[in-house]
């Protein structure tokens, strides 16, 4: 197990460009299973997550090839069907949540999928009713085994399209119902919808591959199936969850940074929700600048009232940056509830922050009241460790802002989804050290 060693106290300063979206990257890379042609995908990032899956895919019998820095092609022309029934497998799909998304691809072209119960954060109960009742209505029949601890999927006769309404706007779920309904028999109708990026972006590389996707950006998608997809070359969208980590660091260290290229327009309501914090920023080009702030003062609403910040389907706030932000009013003037609608052990590591001096409340599994300090207040340094992805990073962005120096252990969890996160921000002037 790893470790990282932070030396709070440094302020950061220069330019840092964000990496290629991990959750679009999971479902693209997926897709590539659709055809016998050749798929090269750009901007892909270095983490432990896509890593992960890129290696299931050529255990599966995908051919895969690095064609430069962060760009791969994929070429699913002999998917391996034996391997799906190795112990190999089990483990690989086991360790990695987003296996999830290889049941419809693999549905749609051999007919058959395997999924042991996934794993990946523990940030409480995560359900996959929403891909299988999605993906039993275009025609599978799922079956599960409690003995292996795994769900067993085929396709008798021909996937058909259909209407569905989904009982929530999952993204993942989404994904791989879009991706089992492009080559089924007639039309598919799937109205409730997730429409995050992530999900526009792999509807449009599935149009370039050949695909009928129509409502792309809204929450009613029309799929008329295809006989078969081809190749096509796309690029992934940089990443909205690092984008909002990086300017939570700047704030939380009183530094002045640039963030490069992040395809401002996909940020939707990201940049507001930190104005909300106090935190200033300006837009130039597609880059955002953050300014030195020695403090930020919190806005209330317009009757005087505490501020909320929750959570909520696309274009409301994406749940994976409410532990940044709640980090970040630790060291503002005013107060916050934080409402995490989605999961609900997801604020359990709010503890840790307590214990570095920060003044929160949690209510309940899903809230808490955050207490902000102002410029005066530094947090203690500490030794910890990382929970999930999410809460991982806005643990390591305390550290960053303590006088002192902290332990984070358990960085595996980071590495899944930030790419040499230590050596980027210690280009800026962080100061954190991998111990293995």
């Amino acid at each position: 197990m790893a470790s990282f060693r932070v030396e709070g106290g440094y302020k950061l300063s220069g330019q840092i460009t964000p990496q290629g979206a991990k959750n679009e990257a999971l479902q693209v890379i997926c897709a590539t299973l659709l055809t016998e042609e050749e798929v090269i995908i750009s901007n892909i990032p270095d983490i432990l997550d896509v890593n992960n899956l890129i290696n299931l895919l050529s255990s599966l019998g995908v051919s895969v090839r690095r064609v430069g820095d962060g760009t791969y092609g994929f070429c699913a022309k002999n998917i391996d069907q034996q391997y799906l029934a190795s112990q190999q497998y089990y483990q690989q799909a086991a360790s990695l949540r987003g296996s999830v998304m290889v049941v419809g691809p693999l549905l749609a072209r051999i007919k058959k999928a395997i999924l042991p119960k996934p794993g990946g954060d523990k940030i409480g109960r995560r359900r996959l009713d929403t891909h299988f009742i999605g993906i039993e209505k275009l025609g599978a029949h799922f079956e599960y085994d409690p003995d292996k601890r795994q769900y067993n999927a085929e396709v008798k006769d021909a996937l058909q399209g259909t209407y569905m309404l989904l009982d929530e706007a999952s993204v993942t779920g989404t994904a791989n119902i879009i991706m089992t309904a492009v080559t089924a028999q007639g039309t598919t109708t799937i109205y409730n919808a997730a429409c995050e990026p992530y999900v526009q972006q792999l509807c449009r590389m599935l149009n370039n591959m050949g695909a009928k996707i129509t409502g792309v950006g809204s929450n009613l998608l029309t799929i008329e199936g295809v006989e078969r997809l081809h190749g096509c070359n796309h690029r992934i969208l940089p990443d909205m969850i690092e984008v909002g980590s990086f300017i939570g660091m700047a704030a939380m260290t009183a530094s002045e940074i640039t963030i490069k290229d992040v395809a401002y327009d996909e940020l939707g309501i990201i940049p507001e929700c930190f104005r909300k914090l106090g935190i200033k920023m300006e837009r130039r080009g597609d880059d955002i600048f953050i300014p030195q702030q020695d403090s930020y003062t919190i806005e209330s609403f317009i009757d005087g009232s505490i501020m909320t910040i929750a959570d909520a389907p696309w274009p409301g706030l994406t749940p994976d940056l409410l532990s940044v932000m709640l980090i970040v009013a630790t060291k503002a003037k005013g107060s916050v509830l934080i409402h995490q609608k989605m999961f609900e052990s997801r604020l359990f590591f709010v503890d840790k922050l307590i214990d570095m001096g920060a003044q929160i409340i949690l209510c309940d599994p899903h809230r808490a009241t955050v207490i902000g300090l102002g410029e005066r207040f530094a947090l203690r340094p500490a030794t910890m460790s990382s929970p999930d992805i999410r809460a991982g990073v806005a643990l390591l962005i305390a550290a960053m802002s303590a006088n002192g120096v902290s332990t984070i252990h358990n960085i595996e969890q980071i590495d899944r989804g930030y790419e040499h996160i230590d050596e980027r921000l210690n280009a800026l002037g962080a100061r954190i050290t991998r111990i293995d």
